[in-house]
């Protein structure tokens, strides 16, 4: 399935354990300046400003959102309450108050469960073929992590295309140039394939790190992993997760594979 671009944060219920939402604005951010961003963040920080709060629901950065976005969203919800408010948004800059490790918070979290859930499975992490879709700071940090520990990512998958390399691709040269161009496309020393055929590489583990939907009726019985962890906010449907778990693949899901972000509120 294609990634689609929009700008979107995710609420985590301060009261609920584990509890969380997801909203946001249906744009694609590519096609708009800097400032119109910032006037688009603020008035949607205006209009859910009466359900946010550090005591009520605290939004963390998601898709196409980052420390910037988040400094905005903190400082019109401060202007709108007349006192700073820091403890409103997760991932700010660290001038601003945030956290130090905040951006890597989820996907080594991704990483963190992936080493038990291999470890229960009987999977040997050296060696182990991985396949990580989006790689933005989730898949990006997860699969940065995985080959540091001596695994192969030999796929990547994001809006502009899919690379492979079965002999695992270079995920810091990687990582630079989608820092330089947008996307893994056209990267350099792997080959690109069709979309689909990465949800039908052989693989040890599986990571969607990248909008939820991705796994349904349409491509669950041709995944070849063992082991499939959700980095990103529901990826499977309760349909696909049927068919994987009827295929005996152990599913981590999201609830615990992602939640590296809300555990670091302030």
């Amino acid at each position: 399935m294609a990634l689609s671009a929009w700008m979107s944060v995710k609420c985590a219920a301060v009261n609920v354990p584990f509890g969380g939402a997801k909203g946001g604005v249906r744009i694609d951010p590519r096609n708009y300046s800097q400032k119109e961003l910032e006037r688009v963040t603020r008035r949607y920080i205006s209009e859910i400003g009466v359900i946010i709060g550090p005591d009520k629901d605290i939004p963390a950065p998601d898709v196409n959102t980052n420390a910037q976005t988040m400094a905005w969203m903190m400082d019109t919800y401060s202007m709108n309450v007349g006192a700073t408010t820091t403890g409103v948004v997760t991932g700010k800059p660290i001038s601003l108050g945030g956290s130090l490790g905040r951006v890597e918070a989820t996907g080594r979290g991704v990483f963190t469960v992936g080493i038990e859930a291999a470890r229960d499975a009987g999977v040997e992490i050296q060696g182990a073929r991985i396949a990580v879709q989006g790689f933005g700071n989730v898949g990006g940090t997860a699969a940065r992590l995985f080959s540091d520990a001596g695994a192969l990512i030999i796929a990547a998958q994001d809006h502009t295309g899919t690379v492979y390399n079965p002999d695992g691709l270079d995920v810091a040269a990687l990582q630079r140039h989608v820092t330089s161009t947008g996307g893994v496309i056209n990267a350099a020393n792997c080959e690109a394939i069709e979309s689909a055929s990465f949800w039908t590489l052989e693989t040890e583990i599986l990571i969607p790190a990248a909008l939820e939907g991705q796994i349904t009726t349409a491509n669950a019985n041709g995944i070849r992993t063992k082991i499939l962890i959700e980095g990103a906010n529901g990826p499977t449907t309760p349909e696909a997760d049927d068919i994987l778990t009827d295929k005996g693949i152990v599913v981590v899901p999201d609830v615990i594979a992602n939640a590296g972000g809300y555990c670091q509120l302030l």
